[in-house]
């Protein structure tokens, strides 16, 4: 009865997709237009030219169809489907709630007769001339094929100029001209180089910011003129960098700081700004503190203020006061004025007005979670304090709960489980140190100090309980560089109350015995982070995050401990580890185009256990598999080495295979399929070892036969874009099994797409947030 039910649905089901096609089909985004219209469905470019390659035409070509009007309706996979809303929703909307809504996921058509062809002939011409083709020639034609037009745009470039000369036309006996001739050597208007606008514009910025740099807080990009001459001939241009002659006077001479006044508790009343300070209090001859309930401790503000009485205006500096005064974390609104100074000639007062953040906040969240196996919820209850001691101190507690249970897969004894903890941080905009350290100016140092804990109840199996302490700091010494320090990090995990269903799957399953062993680290943790990802302009980009983690190596050397010998020590009934523990993630990213990328890892663990212990602790040894990892196995189901995870099934436990050594390897191919979707096809690899023989686990010890041990998976995929969420669907399948037999590790050989067991067996399906790297 159930075999014909699931019938049933499946045929309800292909119906459904026919049906659906059908109407897809019959949704022409022409048959509404009228008798003489055609749909404009693209614009298109090529480039004629003998001089320049193939590639750069492309991406000229490229470049100049954006800039290209009136856009066509969007398309998905060909369809245009907001186009087919609008028709759908017909010309009478009235007070239907449907068709209205309809009408506001649509478009209307754009018409071949939308478009001005001319326009947009000589707005590519503008184009060309803009970057040095100043005798480019750009003809158009239309095509139009059931009712859907073409145009095809034609643009002859001719030779590109290029720039013979560079003259600074500026007054050199006077202040400002001389600060101009100062940084000519920076200049981005090179001699052989072609004629470029943005080059230009660009220039006229440079000089500004070396300016700015030097005190002229009223100058302008736009007093700077570039004159071309191209009258020359020989397709060569000479350029004259020379001062408009209307630039005001005011923005001719360096300005100075004179007054420097900080609200630390401004409140907008309603009346603007305020520039007539009352109760002004002076503090290091420099700063006027306006704040009579003293909200701020005034060492810790005008520590993150750049500016000193009698400095010159500097934009870095003044762009970093506000940067260190927003990532402060204390204030809602960050504002501040330089006005003209009444006492001082070329003199500017600056005012600071600061909005703090309510004192208290708290945040509630609801998660739902969802896997292949396990699903349930989380309660989060984030309860914050600003500024907690005058010093722009943030205190921190979170509150947690959750619970989840098994709703797939074949196992019962950890069917379920809940957990809750706490856990509170202080966090100083600081480096809290008896030595004076000062990591950096451009970027607020952090100090943090963290303390949690957490107790854990597998129903059916045993409970955990950990306790964590924390004490580091986190600085950035660029924007591209990161640095975390902890100076200190405490874990400690307490088991008890383990099954008797638990403890008899121990022989058998020799892996569930690490889970629950006490365990204690006790150690510095470091961790640097290098990236240029942020520079979308780049076509190489990376990323690269290493760590070292250190524990138990001071008390172990203490102690004289040696776990061959059998030598080891406890602290509060835990066995605390000994090891030095260096990972690193390196990820590189190369655009391919516009709208494709190769996306690859590396991801490499090694770890050495010495003293008082043999291998990692359960928390700190590393696994792979599953989503985010190499899709075609189930998470911690690969390894150590060849061997083969346990037994699964009723009465038993999922497969929890953890190693003291990893590898990981990944790349994937990206692009765009149309408007939000987007495809991947990737290749994973990857496995962990152990540093020692264990006779439990044989064939898990690192080797030279390492290579030959890696499971490799691929498949494809499909990433849903929705710019605030990236939802992703992975389908994957092994490639090697480095539990089988060496000589049949490769399963090429055995993929049966058609067979429902083979698929049930092999056939991984991943559904996450995000890519996976």
């Amino acid at each position: 009865m159930k075999k014909g039910r699931r019938m049933k649905n499946s045929n309800q089901f292909i119906a459904f997709v026919l049906l659906l096609g059908l109407f897809i089909a019959s949704c022409s985004t022409t048959k509404n237009l009228k008798e003489g219209e055609s749909l404009y469905v693209d614009g298109h470019v090529d480039i004629e030219s003998d001089t320049i390659p193939k590639e750069q035409k492309k991406i000229l070509a490229t470049h100049l169809e954006q800039v290209l009007m009136p856009k066509p309706n969007k398309s998905l996979f060909g369809w245009r489907y907001k186009l087919a809303f609008n028709n759908m929703a017909g010309d009478s909307v009235g007070r239907n709630f449907i068709k209205k809504q309809l009408k506001k996921m649509g478009e209307e058509p754009v018409l071949l007769s939308d478009v001005n062809r001319e326009y947009n002939e000589n707005l590519l011409r503008n184009r060309l001339e803009n970057i040095g083709f100043f005798n480019a020639e750009v003809k158009s034609d239309t095509t139009i094929k059931d009712k859907e037009a073409t145009i095809h745009y034609i643009a002859t470039t001719n030779l590109i100029y290029r720039i013979k000369s560079v003259k600074f036309d500026v007054d050199s006996t006077t202040q400002l001209g001389q600060d101009i001739l100062q940084s000519r050597e920076k200049s981005l208007l090179i001699v052989g180089k072609h004629y470029d606008l943005d080059d230009i514009l660009n220039e006229r910025d440079r000089i500004d910011n070396e300016l700015k740099k030097i005190g002229y807080y009223y100058f302008s990009p736009d007093y700077l003129l570039v004159q071309v001459d191209s009258t020359i001939g020989n397709n060569k241009v000479n350029l004259y960098v020379t001062l408009k002659p209307e630039t005001p006077e005011i923005a001719k001479a360096p300005s100075k700081i004179n007054n420097i006044y900080i609200y630390p508790n401004y409140t907008d009343a309603g009346t603007g700004y305020q520039r007539a300070p009352r109760n002004a209090e002076l503090f290091d001859s420099s700063y006027y503190f306006i704040d009579r309930q003293n909200t701020f401790r005034k060492p810790v503000l005008a520590n993150h203020i750049f500016f000193r009485k009698g400095d010159l205006y500097n934009r870095d500096a003044h762009n970093k006061t506000i940067s260190h005064l927003v990532n402060l974390n204390s204030f809602k609104f960050v504002k501040n004025n330089f006005v003209d100074s009444k006492d001082v000639k070329n003199g500017l007062d600056v005012y600071y007005y600061l909005t703090p953040l309510p004192k208290k906040s708290i945040r509630v969240e609801l998660l739902g979670k969802m896997a292949s196996v396990y699903n349930g919820t989380e309660l989060n209850v984030n309860w914050q304090l600003h500024n907690a001691f005058r010093g722009a101190e943030l205190l921190s507690l979170n509150v947690f709960g959750g619970y989840e249970t098994q709703t797939g897969g074949s196992v019962s004894l950890n069917s379920s489980y809940y957990r809750y903890g706490a856990d509170l941080t202080l966090t100083l905009p600081r480096i809290l140190s008896p030595f004076k350290i000062d990591p950096s100016r451009r970027y607020i140092p952090k100090t943090y100090i963290k303390t949690g804990f957490e107790f854990l109840n597998r129903t059916k199996a045993y409970t955990l309980r950990s306790i964590k302490l924390d004490y580091g700091y986190i600085w950035q010494e660029s924007q591209e560089k990161q640095h975390d320090l902890g100076l200190l990090e405490i874990t400690y995990v307490q088991p008890s109350r383990v099954s008797d269903e638990y403890k008899a799957q121990l022989d058998t399953v020799p892996t569930l015995r690490h889970a629950i062993e006490p365990q204690f680290t006790i150690g510095p943790n470091y961790n640097f982070t290098l990236s240029n990802t942020m520079n979308k302009t780049l076509k190489n980009t990376f990323y690269f995050k290493g760590n070292l983690d250190l524990s138990g190596n001071v008390l172990g050397l203490l102690k004289g401990a040696n776990y061959n010998e059998g030598k080891t020590f406890k602290l509060f009934n835990a066995y605390f580890s000994q090891y030095i523990k260096i990972s690193g993630d390196g990820r590189h990213y190369l655009k391919l185009s516009e709208n494709s990328q190769l996306a690859s890892r590396v991801s490499v663990g090694l770890s050495y256990s010495y003293g008082n212990s043999r291998a990692l602790p359960y928390l700190k040894q590393y696994y792979v598999g599953g989503p985010n990892s190499i899709r075609a196995f189930a998470a911690r189901a690969i390894g150590p080495g060849t061997l083969k995870p346990q037994n699964i099934g009723t009465d038993k436990f999922y497969a929890d295979q953890t190693g003291d050594i990893k590898l990981e390897l990944n790349t994937e191919y990206r692009a765009k399929l149309a408007g939000f979707v987007h495809w991947a096809a990737f290749i994973d690899a990857g496995n962990v070892w152990l540093q020692n023989t264990d006779d439990e686990k044989p064939g898990a010890k690192f080797s030279k036969d390492f290579l030959t041990e890696l499971a490799v998976g691929g498949g494809l995929g499909l990433r849903f874009d929705f710019t605030f969420l990236i939802l992703r669907t992975d389908f994957a399948i092994p490639f090697r099994v480095p539990y089988l037999e060496k000589g049949d590790r490769w399963v090429f050989k055995d993929i049966d797409l058609g067979s429902s067991q083979w698929r049930k067996n092999n056939l991984m399906f991943n559904l996450a947030i995000g890519y996976p790297f």
